[in-house]
């Protein structure tokens, strides 16, 4: 039995002729211990997915199994422990508080548990050690570089030691060296056993994936299996092909920027002959 099933699952926001289909009869199944990459252009629905997932919406239609269990008919409780014990989330805006340190900071969902200060400290300065960052324990987020940040955002996550993890976009705002030591951390982590979910735009992350899921308008459009370590071949091709300038994309181009021209400018050279002929015929007349 995978441990994430979803079964024709679609989402409707809004009402009436307002209403937008953000996924569309979408069936997906995810076996424990996976490390699943997520692609597709903005808006194609791999965020809603994460968020059904993850207990954060719920479904329109189609149906949401965790273990068997139906987790889109829990109720709001419920699915809020859910989120507490199983379930990691990191983000591309860190979501980190800014007027608690660090240290605080990473040991907030422990707060939520009914632990002690003295306990959630010291297991919030385990996981900063974890993440390199124990000596940065008593800054604020203000203080620290975005890599850093998120950094903590991913010691924040993994406190209650969930077995799944939701990554989406963790990456967009780092450099590309911050960007390798966070995807570091998160291969560290599906090591120790934990499924992990990616969205990514960018085709280099996929070498940290096993399997990546292709998203667009609202549909699941391509699965593939790939060695861990080398990109995806489907993420390869539709990236280059994005970025490359074909004949049409160069007539659409030409086309866009004569529409830019005024009409003037245009016309110009059309003038320019008619003033040489006057010229010329005034010439004439003065020889005469």
């Amino acid at each position: 039995m995978a441990l994430i099933e979803i079964k024709e699952v679609s989402k409707l926001f809004g009402f009436g002729d307002a209403a937008t289909l953000a996924l569309d009869e979408v069936s997906l199944a995810v076996e424990k211990g996976e490390f699943i990459a997520v692609m597709g252009p903005s808006g194609c629905g791999k965020s809603t997915l994460m968020n059904i997932i993850g207990t954060l919406d719920k479904p329109t239609y189609g149906s949401y199994l965790l273990d068997g269990r139906h987790a889109s008919r829990f109720k709001s409780t419920r699915q809020a422990r859910l989120r507490r014990d199983r379930i990691g989330f990191v983000f591309q805006s860190f979501n980190l508080l800014p007027r608690l340190n660090v240290l605080d900071n990473v040991a907030l969902p422990l707060a939520y548990r009914g632990a002690s200060t003295v306990r959630r400290r010291k297991q919030a300065s385990d996981m900063l050690e974890v993440v390199g960052l124990r000596e940065r324990e008593y800054f604020y987020p203000g203080q620290l570089s975005q890599g850093q940040v998120q950094r903590v955002a991913i010691a924040r996550a993994l406190i209650n030691k969930p077995s799944i993890i939701i990554a989406d976009e963790p990456t967009g705002n780092l450099d590309s060296i911050d960007s390798r030591v966070v995807m570091e951390l998160f291969s560290d982590i599906h090591r120790q056993g934990n499924t992990v979910l990616l969205v990514t735009h960018n085709p280099e992350l996929t070498r940290y994936a096993a399997r990546v899921i292709y998203m667009q308008d609202g549909r699941i459009i391509g699965d593939e299996r790939t060695q861990i370590g080398d990109i995806a071949k489907g993420a390869r091709v539709s990236h280059y092909r994005k970025h490359k300038k074909t004949d049409e994309d160069i007539v659409a181009g030409v086309s866009a920027l004569m529409g830019k021209i005024p009409a003037k400018e245009l016309q110009g050279q059309p003038k320019k002959t008619k003033s040489r002929g006057r010229k010329r015929a005034l010439s004439r007349k003065s020889k005469k």
